[in-house]
């Protein structure tokens, strides 16, 4: 789909200036992520492999969540057409990557989901499929619980809490009801059960300014409650740190929070997890087929340089597999603690 020009000149001005605040050197006790780097003697952040490619699929998404580092929403029109898609497919058939990994927006909403779903797993591929879950319940995706569980797409939906009214005030009233309806449909056709092989895993990000706590820890009480409440169980937890991108970030200067959020990341920089970040085994790729080390770097607009492939269509893996990642202060949110990543916890 093509944006209007006044559009797209927004979104780059948009993501310029949330990355001169994130670069800003107004606070000199904040040390940029490359500083951090080698001060704790690490060296500078290259991939590895490409294991992963991730596809952002387009920003339309059926809630507007306070969280969001994507600006998702009803009122978005950015989405991957079919030449685009049919690209990635061809990129994957290249690659040794394993795994197609959906996201949005809700990327259920994009009309050519089905069938990027449909041709990776005739590939062989391991496909996720990031989803809110009220799309589930959603007039028009009603059948989606059937398409998926027909095609063993792994299910990594986002639930920040096990409890109402917090998952509400983060994801919009009335999102939890209809996420438990969701999860109770695909428990109904195997999802989250060891012997379907069918895995569900939900996400838990804090709904303030905390870091998120043990991972192991908060799936036990995540298990325990949702099975006592709501009959609900699941495969496995993930807990992903905000980062300080679009509208989390604007709540941040909003509320004044900002300085001592990014303080409190630096403060947690665990030089442990340093070496297993997501963006040194994945490529993500925006809703116009344009690289980027991650979908956090995609959202800021910060594309691959140097003689690198910048898009999709020239997609080399040789090159693509060793490159030098971009960073900024937002890579702080995946290093605090116990690190975070689209597969979870790090350490």
């Amino acid at each position: 789909m093509q944006l209007s020009l006044k559009r797209q000149q927004n979104a780059l001005q948009h993501a310029a200036e949330q990355r001169r605040i994130l670069e800003q050197d107004s606070n000199p006790t904040l040390p940029t992520f490359q500083n951090m780097l080698t001060q704790r003697s690490l060296p500078t952040l290259r991939a590895s492999s490409i294991e992963v490619i991730q596809i952002n699929v387009g920003k339309l998404c059926n809630q507007t969540c306070t969280h969001c580092h994507v600006d998702a929403g009803p009122d978005r029109r950015e989405s991957m057409t079919r030449e685009t898609a049919e690209e990635v497919l061809l990129a994957l058939s290249r690659s040794q990557a394993s795994t197609l990994d959906i996201t949005g927006g809700a990327p259920e909403m994009n009309p050519h989901f089905r069938f990027l779903v449909e041709q990776a797993r005739h590939q062989g591929l391991r496909v996720i499929d990031r989803c809110n879950l009220t799309i589930l319940m959603a007039n028009g995706f009603k059948d989606l619980p059937e398409f998926l569980a027909k095609h063993g797409v792994e299910v990594v939906a986002s639930l920040p809490c096990y409890l109402e009214d917090n998952c509400d005030s983060q994801r919009g009233e009335g999102v939890f009801a209809r996420s438990m309806d969701a999860l109770t449909r695909l428990n109904e056709l195997g999802y989250g059960r060891e012997e379907t092989g069918l895995k569900l895993t939900l996400v838990y990000n804090p709904t303030n300014t905390s870091l998120p706590p043990n991972q192991t820890e908060l799936e036990a009480v995540y298990r325990r409650e949702l099975k006592r409440r709501h009959g609900v169980v699941f495969s496995e937890l993930h807990t992903i740190t905000n980062l300080p991108i679009s509208r989390f970030l604007n709540d941040l200067l909003q509320s004044g929070k900002y300085e001592d959020y990014m303080q409190k990341l630096v403060d947690a920089f665990n030089p442990l997890t340093v070496e297993a970040v997501m963006c040194r085994s994945m490529v993500s790729v925006d809703w116009e087929g344009y690289l980027y080390d991650c979908d956090f770097n995609q959202m800021l607009a910060m594309k691959l340089e140097g003689d690198l492939p910048t898009h999709i269509r020239d997609f080399n893996a040789a090159a693509l597999a060793n490159r030098l990642i971009q960073t900024g202060r937002h890579c702080f949110g995946c290093t605090a603690g116990s690190g975070s990543s689209c597969q979870g916890a790090i350490r």
